[in-house]
Protein backbone atom coordinates (compact mmCIF):
# COMPACT_ATOMS: atom_id res chain seq x y z
CA UNK A 1 0.00 0.00 0.00
CA UNK A 2 1.35 3.72 -0.82
CA UNK A 3 1.99 5.21 2.46
CA UNK A 4 0.05 8.51 2.69
CA UNK A 5 1.43 11.74 3.77
CA UNK A 6 0.33 11.90 7.62
CA UNK A 7 -1.70 15.34 7.10
CA UNK A 8 -3.83 13.20 5.40
CA UNK A 9 -3.77 10.22 7.97
CA UNK A 10 -4.55 13.42 10.45
CA UNK A 11 -7.60 14.95 8.48
CA UNK A 12 -8.80 11.10 8.11
CA UNK A 13 -8.68 11.07 11.87
CA UNK A 14 -10.44 14.34 12.48
CA UNK A 15 -13.11 13.32 9.95
CA UNK A 16 -14.15 10.10 11.54
CA UNK A 17 -14.17 11.85 15.33
CA UNK A 18 -16.84 14.44 13.55
CA UNK A 19 -19.07 10.91 12.78
CA UNK A 20 -18.38 11.31 9.24
CA UNK A 21 -19.04 7.76 7.25
CA UNK A 22 -15.92 6.60 5.43
CA UNK A 23 -17.37 6.91 1.86
CA UNK A 24 -17.66 10.51 2.89
CA UNK A 25 -14.37 11.01 4.67
CA UNK A 26 -12.66 8.82 0.97
CA UNK A 27 -14.60 12.10 -1.02
CA UNK A 28 -13.26 14.45 0.78
CA UNK A 29 -9.97 13.69 1.66
CA UNK A 30 -9.46 12.15 -2.21
CA UNK A 31 -8.34 8.97 -0.85
CA UNK A 32 -9.67 5.65 -1.29
CA UNK A 33 -12.60 3.63 0.76
CA UNK A 34 -10.54 0.78 1.37
CA UNK A 35 -7.39 2.76 2.62
CA UNK A 36 -9.41 4.89 4.81
CA UNK A 37 -10.62 1.56 6.57
CA UNK A 38 -6.93 0.42 6.57
CA UNK A 39 -5.53 3.60 8.09
CA UNK A 40 -8.27 3.84 10.57
CA UNK A 41 -7.29 0.25 11.77
CA UNK A 42 -4.06 1.09 11.91
CA UNK A 43 -4.68 4.12 14.27
CA UNK A 44 -7.00 1.77 16.46
CA UNK A 45 -3.79 -0.44 17.29
CA UNK A 46 -1.50 2.16 17.57
CA UNK A 47 -3.77 3.68 20.42
CA UNK A 48 -4.42 6.80 18.82
CA UNK A 49 -7.96 8.69 18.17
CA UNK A 50 -8.68 12.41 17.32
CA UNK A 51 -7.22 14.76 18.74
CA UNK A 52 -3.63 13.36 18.56
CA UNK A 53 -1.44 13.66 21.83
CA UNK A 54 0.17 17.16 22.46
CA UNK A 55 3.73 17.15 20.85
CA UNK A 56 3.33 14.12 18.78
CA UNK A 57 5.18 15.43 15.15
CA UNK A 58 4.90 13.83 12.12
CA UNK A 59 7.49 11.61 12.43
CA UNK A 60 6.54 10.36 15.74
CA UNK A 61 2.90 9.64 13.99
CA UNK A 62 4.56 7.63 11.22
CA UNK A 63 6.48 5.64 13.67
CA UNK A 64 3.09 4.69 15.90
CA UNK A 65 0.60 3.90 12.74
CA UNK A 66 3.52 2.11 10.67
CA UNK A 67 5.48 0.30 12.85
CA UNK A 68 8.76 -1.22 11.99
CA UNK A 69 8.28 -5.07 11.36
CA UNK A 70 9.56 -7.45 14.02
CA UNK A 71 12.84 -8.97 13.36
CA UNK A 72 12.69 -11.91 10.78
CA UNK A 73 12.73 -15.25 12.94
CA UNK A 74 13.98 -17.24 9.16
CA UNK A 75 17.26 -17.31 8.43
CA UNK A 76 19.84 -14.69 8.48
CA UNK A 77 21.53 -13.63 4.78
CA UNK A 78 24.98 -12.81 4.94
CA UNK A 79 25.68 -9.56 4.32
CA UNK A 80 28.63 -8.85 1.98
CA UNK A 81 31.80 -6.45 3.02
CA UNK A 82 30.30 -3.31 1.76
CA UNK A 83 33.67 -0.99 1.91
CA UNK A 84 35.73 -4.03 -0.10
CA UNK A 85 33.06 -3.58 -2.34
CA UNK A 86 33.32 -0.03 -2.85
CA UNK A 87 37.02 -0.11 -3.18
CA UNK A 88 37.10 -2.76 -5.44
CA UNK A 89 34.89 -1.01 -7.91
CA UNK A 90 37.37 1.47 -8.32
CA UNK A 91 39.65 -0.80 -10.00
CA UNK A 92 39.56 -0.67 -13.65
CA UNK A 93 37.04 -3.82 -15.45
CA UNK A 94 35.22 -4.47 -11.94
CA UNK A 95 31.65 -4.22 -12.09
CA UNK A 96 28.63 -4.50 -9.71
CA UNK A 97 27.71 -7.62 -11.28
CA UNK A 98 31.55 -9.42 -10.96
CA UNK A 99 31.29 -8.34 -7.53
CA UNK A 100 28.18 -10.04 -6.96
CA UNK A 101 28.90 -13.24 -8.60
CA UNK A 102 32.08 -13.73 -6.38
CA UNK A 103 29.86 -12.82 -3.28
CA UNK A 104 27.51 -15.44 -4.14
CA UNK A 105 30.07 -17.53 -4.77
CA UNK A 106 31.23 -17.66 -1.02
CA UNK A 107 27.64 -16.93 0.40
CA UNK A 108 25.36 -19.11 -1.93
CA UNK A 109 21.89 -18.54 0.29
CA UNK A 110 22.94 -14.85 0.01
CA UNK A 111 21.40 -11.95 -1.47
CA UNK A 112 19.96 -11.63 -5.15
CA UNK A 113 21.55 -9.63 -7.25
CA UNK A 114 18.92 -6.92 -7.22
CA UNK A 115 18.70 -6.80 -3.18
CA UNK A 116 22.57 -6.98 -3.32
CA UNK A 117 22.68 -3.68 -5.48
CA UNK A 118 19.84 -1.71 -3.43
CA UNK A 119 22.01 -2.45 -0.41
CA UNK A 120 24.81 -1.34 -1.68
CA UNK A 121 23.36 1.78 -2.85
CA UNK A 122 21.77 2.41 0.55
CA UNK A 123 25.12 1.98 2.04
CA UNK A 124 26.96 4.38 -0.51
CA UNK A 125 24.30 6.92 0.39
CA UNK A 126 24.83 7.28 3.68
CA UNK A 127 28.90 8.39 2.82
CA UNK A 128 30.25 11.71 2.54
CA UNK A 129 29.64 13.73 -1.32
CA UNK A 130 33.00 13.85 -1.52
CA UNK A 131 33.44 9.93 -1.30
CA UNK A 132 30.71 9.18 -3.53
CA UNK A 133 32.07 9.85 -6.33
CA UNK A 134 33.40 6.63 -8.06
CA UNK A 135 36.67 6.94 -9.70
CA UNK A 136 39.09 4.24 -11.41
CA UNK A 137 42.27 3.44 -9.88
CA UNK A 138 45.24 5.18 -11.42
CA UNK A 139 43.34 7.36 -13.70
CA UNK A 140 43.02 11.24 -11.57
CA UNK A 141 45.67 13.31 -9.51
CA UNK A 142 43.77 16.09 -8.60
CA UNK A 143 45.86 19.50 -7.57
CA UNK A 144 44.90 22.72 -6.05
CA UNK A 145 46.89 24.87 -4.02
CA UNK A 146 45.36 25.62 -0.36
CA UNK A 147 43.80 28.60 0.30
CA UNK A 148 45.15 29.33 3.56
CA UNK A 149 49.19 29.73 4.09
CA UNK A 150 52.02 29.65 6.22
CA UNK A 151 54.96 31.48 7.25
CA UNK A 152 58.55 31.72 7.16
CA UNK A 153 60.85 33.75 9.15
CA UNK A 154 63.70 35.63 7.50
CA UNK A 155 66.49 34.03 10.29
CA UNK A 156 68.70 37.09 9.46
CA UNK A 157 65.92 40.33 9.32
CA UNK A 158 62.88 38.38 11.26
CA UNK A 159 60.61 39.43 8.70
CA UNK A 160 57.60 36.72 7.75
CA UNK A 161 56.96 35.63 4.43
CA UNK A 162 54.13 33.89 3.41
CA UNK A 163 54.53 30.57 1.83
CA UNK A 164 51.80 28.65 -0.67
CA UNK A 165 50.59 24.62 0.17
CA UNK A 166 50.24 22.74 -3.02
CA UNK A 167 47.84 19.76 -2.57
CA UNK A 168 47.83 16.87 -4.62
CA UNK A 169 45.51 13.77 -3.90
CA UNK A 170 45.24 10.57 -6.08
CA UNK A 171 41.30 10.26 -6.92
CA UNK A 172 40.66 6.58 -6.06
CA UNK A 173 42.83 6.35 -3.01
CA UNK A 174 42.50 9.73 -1.42
CA UNK A 175 46.34 9.61 -1.34
CA UNK A 176 47.20 12.72 0.07
CA UNK A 177 50.64 14.81 -1.28
CA UNK A 178 51.35 18.58 0.14
CA UNK A 179 54.37 20.58 0.07
CA UNK A 180 55.23 24.54 0.84
CA UNK A 181 56.16 26.71 -2.12
CA UNK A 182 57.03 30.58 -2.27
CA UNK A 183 54.61 31.40 -4.72
CA UNK A 184 51.74 30.06 -7.53
CA UNK A 185 54.14 31.14 -10.25
CA UNK A 186 54.64 28.55 -12.65
CA UNK A 187 58.46 27.46 -12.26
CA UNK A 188 56.92 26.70 -8.54
CA UNK A 189 53.88 25.00 -10.03
CA UNK A 190 55.27 22.47 -12.57
CA UNK A 191 58.24 22.20 -9.94
CA UNK A 192 55.65 20.98 -7.29
CA UNK A 193 54.11 18.38 -10.00
CA UNK A 194 57.10 16.88 -10.33
CA UNK A 195 58.03 16.00 -6.72
CA UNK A 196 54.26 14.60 -6.51
CA UNK A 197 55.10 12.49 -9.25
CA UNK A 198 58.10 11.32 -7.69
CA UNK A 199 56.81 10.91 -4.06
CA UNK A 200 54.12 8.58 -5.55
CA UNK A 201 56.55 6.81 -7.57
CA UNK A 202 54.45 6.61 -10.67
CA UNK A 203 52.35 8.68 -12.76
CA UNK A 204 48.42 8.60 -13.19
CA UNK A 205 46.93 8.80 -16.52
CA UNK A 206 45.23 12.62 -16.34
CA UNK A 207 46.22 15.67 -14.10
CA UNK A 208 42.88 17.21 -13.10
CA UNK A 209 44.10 21.03 -12.03
CA UNK A 210 41.67 24.10 -11.07
CA UNK A 211 42.41 27.15 -13.87
CA UNK A 212 45.33 28.45 -12.11
CA UNK A 213 46.66 31.44 -14.43
CA UNK A 214 50.05 29.78 -14.20
CA UNK A 215 48.87 26.40 -15.98
CA UNK A 216 45.96 27.44 -17.54
CA UNK A 217 46.60 30.48 -20.14
CA UNK A 218 42.94 30.76 -21.47
CA UNK A 219 40.01 29.43 -19.20
CA UNK A 220 37.28 28.07 -21.38
CA UNK A 221 34.40 25.81 -20.55
CA UNK A 222 34.86 23.47 -23.88
CA UNK A 223 38.52 24.15 -24.80
CA UNK A 224 40.59 25.47 -22.36
CA UNK A 225 44.39 26.33 -23.53
CA UNK A 226 47.03 25.21 -21.86
CA UNK A 227 50.46 26.77 -21.07
CA UNK A 228 52.90 25.59 -23.19
CA UNK A 229 55.64 24.67 -20.14
CA UNK A 230 52.56 22.83 -18.45
CA UNK A 231 51.80 20.80 -21.69
CA UNK A 232 55.70 20.02 -22.20
CA UNK A 233 55.99 18.84 -18.76
CA UNK A 234 52.79 16.33 -18.91
CA UNK A 235 54.07 15.09 -22.06
CA UNK A 236 57.22 13.93 -20.59
CA UNK A 237 55.75 11.97 -18.02
CA UNK A 238 52.73 10.28 -20.49
CA UNK A 239 49.92 12.20 -18.72
CA UNK A 240 47.20 14.30 -20.16
CA UNK A 241 46.01 18.03 -18.34
CA UNK A 242 41.87 18.26 -17.45
CA UNK A 243 41.37 21.79 -16.87
CA UNK A 244 38.28 21.91 -14.70
CA UNK A 245 35.14 23.35 -16.35
CA UNK A 246 35.28 27.44 -14.69
CA UNK A 247 32.71 27.75 -12.25
CA UNK A 248 32.69 24.05 -12.01
CA UNK A 249 33.83 23.37 -8.24
CA UNK A 250 32.33 19.58 -8.54
CA UNK A 251 35.19 18.58 -11.06
CA UNK A 252 37.82 18.82 -8.44
CA UNK A 253 35.93 17.69 -5.36
CA UNK A 254 38.19 15.48 -4.96
CA UNK A 255 40.88 18.08 -4.10
CA UNK A 256 38.54 20.24 -2.12
CA UNK A 257 38.19 17.69 0.26
CA UNK A 258 41.78 17.10 0.55
CA UNK A 259 42.83 20.86 0.44
CA UNK A 260 40.60 21.13 4.40
CA UNK A 261 42.14 17.78 5.58
CA UNK A 262 45.47 19.60 4.91
CA UNK A 263 44.37 22.63 6.21
CA UNK A 264 42.48 20.71 9.80
CA UNK A 265 45.76 18.14 10.01
CA UNK A 266 48.54 19.36 8.97
CA UNK A 267 48.61 23.96 8.55
CA UNK A 268 45.97 23.82 12.01
CA UNK A 269 48.48 21.64 13.80
CA UNK A 270 51.47 23.41 12.50
CA UNK A 271 50.03 26.65 13.35
CA UNK A 272 52.36 27.37 16.64
CA UNK A 273 56.02 26.19 15.66
CA UNK A 274 58.28 28.60 14.04
CA UNK A 275 60.44 27.76 10.71
CA UNK A 276 63.12 29.70 9.03
CA UNK A 277 63.57 28.24 5.65
CA UNK A 278 61.05 26.65 3.30
CA UNK A 279 62.83 22.92 3.87
CA UNK A 280 61.91 23.23 7.32
CA UNK A 281 58.94 23.87 6.76
CA UNK A 282 58.36 21.06 3.93
CA UNK A 283 60.04 18.73 6.46
CA UNK A 284 57.37 19.25 8.95
CA UNK A 285 55.10 19.07 6.76
CA UNK A 286 55.97 15.84 5.37
CA UNK A 287 55.65 13.88 8.98
CA UNK A 288 52.22 15.51 9.27
CA UNK A 289 51.43 13.70 5.92
CA UNK A 290 52.93 10.57 6.87
CA UNK A 291 50.42 10.11 9.67
CA UNK A 292 47.54 11.77 7.79
CA UNK A 293 47.92 8.90 4.81
CA UNK A 294 48.30 6.15 7.62
CA UNK A 295 45.48 7.27 9.62
CA UNK A 296 42.81 4.87 9.15
CA UNK A 297 39.23 5.76 6.84
CA UNK A 298 35.95 4.80 9.15
CA UNK A 299 34.28 4.74 6.07
CA UNK A 300 36.16 2.21 3.94
CA UNK A 301 38.19 0.91 7.12
CA UNK A 302 41.64 1.66 5.26
CA UNK A 303 44.19 4.08 5.28
CA UNK A 304 45.07 5.77 2.13
CA UNK A 305 48.85 4.56 2.10
CA UNK A 306 47.09 1.28 2.30
CA UNK A 307 44.58 1.76 -0.50
CA UNK A 308 46.86 3.31 -2.40
CA UNK A 309 49.66 0.54 -2.32
CA UNK A 310 46.89 -1.68 -3.53
CA UNK A 311 44.22 0.45 -5.80
CA UNK A 312 46.75 3.50 -7.61
CA UNK A 313 50.17 2.03 -7.80
CA UNK A 314 49.70 -1.06 -9.32
CA UNK A 315 47.65 0.93 -12.15
CA UNK A 316 49.70 3.82 -12.59
CA UNK A 317 52.10 4.41 -14.96
CA UNK A 318 55.85 3.70 -14.29
CA UNK A 319 57.97 7.32 -13.73
CA UNK A 320 60.33 8.50 -17.09
CA UNK A 321 63.88 8.22 -16.46
CA UNK A 322 64.74 11.79 -15.63
CA UNK A 323 62.73 13.53 -14.26
CA UNK A 324 61.26 16.99 -16.02
CA UNK A 325 63.93 19.84 -16.47
CA UNK A 326 61.22 23.19 -16.19
CA UNK A 327 61.68 25.73 -19.64
CA UNK A 328 59.90 28.92 -20.37
CA UNK A 329 58.59 29.45 -23.63
CA UNK A 330 59.29 32.55 -24.88
CA UNK A 331 58.42 34.12 -28.27
CA UNK A 332 60.61 36.52 -30.31
CA UNK A 333 61.29 37.88 -33.77
CA UNK A 334 64.77 37.83 -35.51
CA UNK A 335 66.15 41.22 -35.84
CA UNK A 336 67.88 41.99 -39.28
CA UNK A 337 71.56 41.19 -37.30
CA UNK A 338 70.10 38.18 -37.51
CA UNK A 339 69.87 37.76 -33.56
CA UNK A 340 66.68 37.17 -30.69
CA UNK A 341 66.63 39.28 -27.96
CA UNK A 342 66.17 37.45 -24.41
CA UNK A 343 66.13 39.15 -21.81
CA UNK A 344 68.31 41.72 -22.72
CA UNK A 345 70.78 39.21 -24.44
CA UNK A 346 71.40 38.49 -27.79
CA UNK A 347 71.43 35.11 -29.36
CA UNK A 348 71.82 33.98 -33.48
CA UNK A 349 69.54 32.33 -35.61
CA UNK A 350 70.43 31.40 -39.46
CA UNK A 351 70.19 34.41 -41.46
CA UNK A 352 67.55 33.24 -43.72
CA UNK A 353 65.34 33.57 -40.63
CA UNK A 354 65.29 36.98 -40.76
CA UNK A 355 62.21 39.42 -39.62
CA UNK A 356 60.46 35.91 -38.60
CA UNK A 357 58.73 35.18 -35.17
CA UNK A 358 60.06 31.97 -33.44
CA UNK A 359 59.72 30.12 -29.88
CA UNK A 360 62.50 30.11 -27.71
CA UNK A 361 62.72 27.67 -24.72
CA UNK A 362 65.01 28.88 -21.79
CA UNK A 363 66.09 26.39 -18.99
CA UNK A 364 68.25 26.95 -16.37
CA UNK A 365 71.95 26.31 -18.61
CA UNK A 366 70.84 26.61 -22.25
CA UNK A 367 68.41 28.23 -24.73
CA UNK A 368 66.91 26.50 -27.70
CA UNK A 369 65.13 28.04 -30.46
CA UNK A 370 62.29 26.61 -32.74
CA UNK A 371 60.83 27.25 -35.70
CA UNK A 372 57.07 25.55 -36.88
CA UNK A 373 58.74 22.94 -33.86
CA UNK A 374 62.23 22.60 -34.85
CA UNK A 375 65.16 23.69 -33.29
CA UNK A 376 67.58 25.74 -34.95
CA UNK A 377 69.61 27.17 -33.01
CA UNK A 378 70.53 26.18 -29.51
CA UNK A 379 73.26 28.37 -27.25
CA UNK A 380 74.47 27.82 -23.38
CA UNK A 381 72.62 30.40 -21.39
CA UNK A 382 73.87 33.56 -20.60
CA UNK A 383 74.32 35.02 -17.09
CA UNK A 384 71.65 37.74 -15.51
CA UNK A 385 72.52 41.12 -16.62
CA UNK A 386 74.71 39.57 -19.41
CA UNK A 387 73.57 42.03 -22.23
CA UNK A 388 76.25 41.30 -24.99
CA UNK A 389 75.46 38.56 -27.53
CA UNK A 390 76.24 35.20 -28.43
CA UNK A 391 76.75 34.07 -31.99
CA UNK A 392 77.68 31.02 -33.84
CA UNK A 393 79.73 31.24 -37.12
CA UNK A 394 77.63 29.08 -38.72
CA UNK A 395 74.37 31.34 -38.85
CA UNK A 396 76.11 34.17 -40.52
CA UNK A 397 76.02 34.80 -44.39
CA UNK A 398 79.00 34.04 -46.16
CA UNK A 399 80.25 37.67 -46.57
CA UNK A 400 80.07 38.06 -42.64
CA UNK A 401 81.36 35.17 -42.08
CA UNK A 402 84.61 36.26 -44.10
CA UNK A 403 85.05 39.28 -42.10
CA UNK A 404 84.48 37.55 -38.82
CA UNK A 405 87.18 34.82 -39.72
CA UNK A 406 89.86 37.31 -40.58
CA UNK A 407 92.88 37.50 -38.32
CA UNK A 408 95.14 40.55 -38.17
CA UNK A 409 97.67 37.75 -39.92
CA UNK A 410 95.68 37.18 -42.48
CA UNK A 411 95.68 40.69 -43.03
CA UNK A 412 99.37 41.34 -42.87
CA UNK A 413 99.99 38.15 -45.62
CA UNK A 414 97.76 39.99 -48.10
CA UNK A 415 99.34 43.19 -47.39
CA UNK A 416 102.89 41.84 -47.98
CA UNK A 417 101.65 39.84 -50.95
CA UNK A 418 100.76 43.47 -52.28
CA UNK A 419 104.20 45.24 -51.73
CA UNK A 420 106.00 46.14 -48.93
CA UNK A 421 104.76 49.50 -48.19
CA UNK A 422 101.42 48.14 -48.28
CA UNK A 423 102.56 45.65 -45.20
CA UNK A 424 104.05 48.00 -43.58
CA UNK A 425 101.06 50.32 -43.90
CA UNK A 426 98.52 48.07 -42.85
CA UNK A 427 100.59 47.14 -39.97
CA UNK A 428 100.58 50.60 -38.31
CA UNK A 429 97.15 50.69 -38.70
CA UNK A 430 96.43 47.03 -36.97
CA UNK A 431 99.24 48.46 -34.07
CA UNK A 432 97.56 52.57 -33.82
CA UNK A 433 94.33 50.68 -32.58
CA UNK A 434 93.15 49.82 -29.36
CA UNK A 435 92.21 46.61 -31.01
CA UNK A 436 93.36 45.36 -33.45
CA UNK A 437 90.03 43.95 -34.98
CA UNK A 438 89.01 48.08 -34.88
CA UNK A 439 91.42 48.24 -37.46
CA UNK A 440 89.71 45.01 -39.70
CA UNK A 441 87.37 47.53 -41.85
CA UNK A 442 89.94 49.93 -42.60
CA UNK A 443 92.56 47.60 -43.52
CA UNK A 444 89.88 45.65 -45.82
CA UNK A 445 89.11 48.47 -47.01
CA UNK A 446 92.69 49.19 -48.85
CA UNK A 447 93.05 45.22 -50.09
CA UNK A 448 90.06 45.62 -51.88
CA UNK A 449 91.32 48.59 -53.89
CA UNK A 450 93.37 46.13 -55.75
CA UNK A 451 90.75 45.18 -57.48
CA UNK A 452 89.88 48.36 -58.73
CA UNK A 453 93.25 49.99 -59.11
CA UNK A 454 95.78 46.64 -59.68
CA UNK A 455 98.70 45.78 -56.73
CA UNK A 456 100.88 48.07 -58.33
CA UNK A 457 99.21 51.28 -58.14
CA UNK A 458 97.93 50.69 -54.38
CA UNK A 459 101.20 49.75 -53.15
CA UNK A 460 102.45 53.09 -54.62
CA UNK A 461 99.43 55.01 -53.12
CA UNK A 462 100.43 53.21 -49.67
CA UNK A 463 104.44 54.42 -50.32
CA UNK A 464 103.01 57.99 -50.67
CA UNK A 465 100.38 57.53 -47.65
CA UNK A 466 103.51 56.68 -45.37
CA UNK A 467 105.25 59.85 -46.71
CA UNK A 468 103.00 62.13 -45.93
CA UNK A 469 101.73 59.99 -42.69
CA UNK A 470 98.33 59.80 -43.25
CA UNK A 471 96.87 56.04 -42.06
CA UNK A 472 93.29 55.69 -43.39
CA UNK A 473 91.80 53.99 -46.23
CA UNK A 474 90.03 57.11 -46.91
CA UNK A 475 93.14 58.60 -47.96
CA UNK A 476 95.07 55.94 -49.80
CA UNK A 477 91.42 56.11 -52.20
CA UNK A 478 91.67 59.55 -52.73
CA UNK A 479 95.82 59.31 -53.68
CA UNK A 480 94.10 56.72 -56.25
CA UNK A 481 91.22 59.08 -57.31
CA UNK A 482 93.56 62.02 -57.52
CA UNK A 483 96.11 59.66 -59.77
CA UNK A 484 98.80 60.96 -56.96
CA UNK A 485 100.18 57.36 -56.88
CA UNK A 486 102.28 58.08 -60.43
CA UNK A 487 104.32 60.94 -59.00
CA UNK A 488 107.11 60.19 -56.61
CA UNK A 489 106.63 61.40 -52.43
CA UNK A 490 107.10 64.51 -51.65
CA UNK A 491 110.36 63.87 -49.47
CA UNK A 492 112.30 66.83 -47.95
CA UNK A 493 116.10 66.72 -49.66
CA UNK A 494 118.81 65.13 -47.51
CA UNK A 495 120.87 68.52 -45.70
CA UNK A 496 124.79 68.26 -46.11
CA UNK A 497 126.48 66.96 -43.47
CA UNK A 498 127.74 69.46 -40.77
CA UNK A 499 131.06 70.40 -39.39
CA UNK A 500 131.89 72.04 -36.60
CA UNK A 501 134.39 71.81 -33.59
CA UNK A 502 132.30 70.03 -31.02
CA UNK A 503 130.99 67.59 -33.87
CA UNK A 504 133.19 64.26 -32.77
CA UNK A 505 132.14 62.31 -35.79
CA UNK A 506 131.40 58.85 -36.21
CA UNK A 507 135.59 58.26 -35.87
CA UNK A 508 135.45 59.13 -32.26
CA UNK A 509 133.63 55.85 -31.17
CA UNK A 510 135.79 53.95 -32.89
Amino acid sequence: MRRLPMRKIEDVLRLHAQAMSTRRIALATGVGKTTVIEYLRRAAVAGLSWPLPEGLDEEALERRVFPPPPPSQGRQIAAADWAMVHRELKRPGVTLALLWDEYRGQHPDGYGYSAFCEHYRRWVGRLSPVMRQRHVAGERMFVDYSGTRMTVIDPVTGAARPAEIFIAVMGASNMTYAEATWSQALPDWIGAHTRAFAAFGAVPALVVSDNLKSGVIRACFYEPEINRSYAEMAAHYGTAILPARPYKPRDKAKVEGAVLLAQRWIIARLRNRQFFSLDELNTAIREELARLNARVSRHLGAARQDLFDTLDRPAMQPLPPEPFVHADWRRATVGIDYHVRLEGHHYSVPHDLIRQQLWARLTVGTVEIFRAGKRVACHRRAAPGDTGATTLNDHRPASHRRYAETTPEQLRERAARIGPATGILIDLILRDRPHPEQGFRSCLGILRLARSYGPERVEAACDRALAINTRTMTSVKSILQSRLDGRPPDRPPEAPPITHANIRGAKFFH
